[in-house]
């Protein structure tokens, strides 16, 4: 299969800011706690800083959301997004435990996450390229469950299928007017 091209920044694991894919990553390990403190760039808390997301879209916007419903659905990706996540009671309590720090010290690509357990103790965990970054891009594998979940609901699951075989043999056809062909409800 031919290796999709990217360019820098543009292959992430979700159509939101990439710092917070790492802070959903890491923050399914956590089973019982009390506060999660997430060390990142300022960048996050001015594009996601949003504290009570009443949408799906307005959880994208939200490292509160992002974090809390990570603990909940244990994933991350386009469901942990909806309407229903959004107002879903459990994940709305949680998210007042998550506290964003901005750390100078952090790279956009970085992130920082530790988790104060209700006993004490705390989980750290330190991720030093998310995924989707440069360094760490993302699979052909990972592109294609990405692909298949944004595209669930809107195309039939083969169409799904032809559309991106369509897509990773672009070299192959004849027109690129076949991949929009392909798409077509």
């Amino acid at each position: 299969m031919a290796r999709w091209w990217r360019s820098p920044g543009s292959a992430r694991p979700a159509p939101f800011v990439r710092q917070i894919f790492p802070a959903l990553a890491t923050a399914v390990q956590a089973l019982v706690f009390q506060a999660w403190l997430y060390r990142s760039v300022m960048l996050v808390l001015e594009l996601t800083g949003k504290k009570t997301p009443h949408e799906g879209l307005e959880g994208k916007f939200s490292i509160y959301h992002a974090v809390a419903v990570a603990i909940v659905e244990g994933a991350a990706g386009e469901k942990p997004f909806s309407e229903r996540a959004v107002r879903d009671p459990i994940v709305v309590g949680l998210r007042s435990k998550v506290m964003p720090v901005v750390d100078p010290s952090i790279k956009p690509e970085q992130v920082d996450l530790t988790i104060v357990l209700k006993d004490g103790r705390k989980l750290h965990k330190y991720i030093e390229h998310a995924i989707g970054s440069l360094e760490v891009p993302m699979t052909d594998s990972a592109l294609e469950t990405k692909f298949s979940d944004l595209a669930e609901g809107i195309l039939p699951g083969p169409q799904i299928r032809r559309l991106m075989d369509a897509c990773w043999g672009v070299e192959k056809l004849p027109s690129a007017a076949a991949i929009a062909q392909a798409a077509v409800v």
